[in-house]
């Protein structure tokens, strides 16, 4: 979701002049960057990074509730109490709801906003030997937490992991030194997310059908679709988790 919003953000906005910018937030409600051209929208993780021919960056997060929405310019559109950021040149206009982070800093310090995360699933950066070896660093730690950890590897979400797990047969409270081949797991992680990074919605299972996307993701007390076991849900590091229990032994 983040790969692809940041790829329609730079499709919208790179290489055209700022004719517009609206900072919805109150430490940078004077700042207005009309002029500036941006080079480029990329993602790192789940942070997207608009970069600008001065060599500014604005970097947001959805967090949980946010969303970029790109529209053309002349199309009319309604305000909101919940628009953050508007972003606009002659052709489009990108408008960031509740998102859940709004800065702006020198692209020659986007370190200080993405550089605790881990390699990037998506990314250029991908080193799976790094993510075993950031993962194995806490080998007490469940290993539904340690993945969705941005620190060990960035870009999974809450889905991912679930799924991932179930996929893989592993218990969301095993702990990370019990589980025996962490290269697989990250390295299905990563062909998760690539395989459904130029759509919105997510896959794992192959099936598109309503209420049929994923294995164990969303679909607490249902029967598992290998077993026929009813899917188990419980809060695991401020997130719900969803896993079979008889697949996904203890």
């Amino acid at each position: 979701m983040v790969w692809y919003t940041a790829r329609r953000l730079h499709q919208a906005l790179a290489g055209r002049v700022l004719v517009r910018s609206d900072f919805r937030v109150p430490r940078l409600a004077t700042v207005d960057l009309s002029g500036d051209v941006v080079t480029e929208a990329v993602s790192r993780g789940k942070h997207l990074l608009v970069r600008t021919g001065n060599g500014m960056t604005v970097h947001t997060h959805l967090r949980m509730d946010g969303s970029w929405r790109v529209r053309p310019a002349a199309e009319r559109v309604r305000e909101s109490h919940l628009i953050r950021l508007v972003l606009a040149n002659d052709e489009w206009r990108a408008i960031g709801y509740r998102l859940g982070v709004v800065e702006l800093l020198p692209t020659a310090e986007e370190q200080r906003a993405t550089g605790h995360l881990g390699p990037d699933l998506l990314g250029a950066d991908w080193d799976c030997a790094e993510a075993v070896r950031r993962l194995s660093g806490e080998p007490d730690r469940p290993i539904g937490e340690a993945l969705l950890d941005q620190r060990n590897l960035a870009g999974i979400g809450n889905l991912y992991k679930a799924e991932v797990l179930f996929l893989r047969g592993i218990d969301p409270w095993r702990t990370v030194g019990s589980v025996p081949d962490l290269a697989a797991v990250a390295e299905l992680a990563r062909r998760l997310l690539d395989a459904n990074k130029e759509r919105i919605g997510q896959v794992t299972t192959g099936n598109w059908r309503h209420g049929e996307e994923t294995w164990v993701y969303g679909r607490r007390g249902l029967p598992c679709r290998r077993c026929g076991t009813a899917i188990r849900a419980e809060g695991q590091d401020e997130r719900i988790t969803f896993w079979c229990p008889s697949c996904q032994p203890s």
